[in-house]
């Protein structure tokens, strides 16, 4: 009988919040991701102040990664608006950044964007009223066409393969839980979701939410991890990733 093919397992984590001083901080944790797993998901909020300083000091740390990493950019990757540089100084042949592109390592489909706020269900903010307030929703429908792009260009070019998203912003309610409720419409939204669902994901990672919970699913059933670092280290995770088998 033939054997079935080794899964593939995936380390995954957000808001690592690099900052100029983590020196010398991260060489455990990328070799330990290594030894551990097949491929590296970086959720947003790789550097802490969006510097893009931070930033190489990030990639010298990542010189320890020797699986491959994909990235999406969290908010304060944007806060000072170097994201670009950041983006730049990062990649190179091991590290992918994915913003509605898709990547396949061992014939697994990765596809992210940051996302955006909006809020979940009922609660989810409109498109009506001021200009400012059709500006912030348009922004999260534009995040959800990009993730939509993204997996669609993976279903034409690999019809059968499993697919993988990543986020920065949560696509569900359930894994923002913990937080205070008066934020929840600036931690994600559901327009994320619709399509993970339509697209038959087979699970979802995102960060951005320190206090919120580890795993949820959506309306369709995805799963739905937060793995910002704060959640992993509060649930006892010896080094901060969550791993996952496709």
């Amino acid at each position: 009988m033939p054997q079935a093919a080794a899964p593939v397992r995936i380390a995954a984590v957000g808001d690592i919040h690099v900052r100029e001083t983590d020196k010398g901080k991260w060489v455990e944790f990328f070799k330990a991701a290594s030894a551990q797993a097949d491929v590296l998901l970086l959720c947003g909020d790789l550097t802490d102040h969006g510097y893009a300083k931070e930033a190489e000091v990030l990639a010298e740390e990542m010189r320890a990664c020797t699986i491959p990493v994909i990235c999406v950019l969290g908010n304060h990757d944007h806060d000072k608006g170097q994201h670009e540089e950041i983006r730049s100084c990062l990649i190179n042949d091991n590290v992918h950044f994915v913003d509605g592109d898709a990547v396949v390592i061992k014939n697994v489909g990765f596809t992210g964007v940051k996302g955006f706020g909006g809020g979940f269900g009922h609660h989810m903010l409109s498109m009506f009223g001021e200009t400012a307030n059709k500006a912030f929703v348009q922004e999260a429908v534009d995040e959800a066409l990009k993730l939509e792009a993204g997996l669609s260009r993976l279903d034409v070019e690999y019809p059968d393969i499993k697919k993988i998203a990543l986020l920065h912003y949560s696509p569900i309610k359930a894994t923002v839980e913990g937080e205070p409720e008066a934020i929840h419409p600036f931690l994600g939204c559901s327009r994320l979701a619709e399509p993970l669902n339509r697209q038959n994901v087979l699970a979802c990672f995102h960060g951005h939410a320190h206090i919120g919970t580890l795993e949820g699913e959506t309306s369709h059933g995805v799963k739905v991890f937060n793995v910002a670092k704060p959640i992993l280290q509060k649930a006892g995770f010896a080094m901060p990733f969550f791993l996952f088998d496709v």
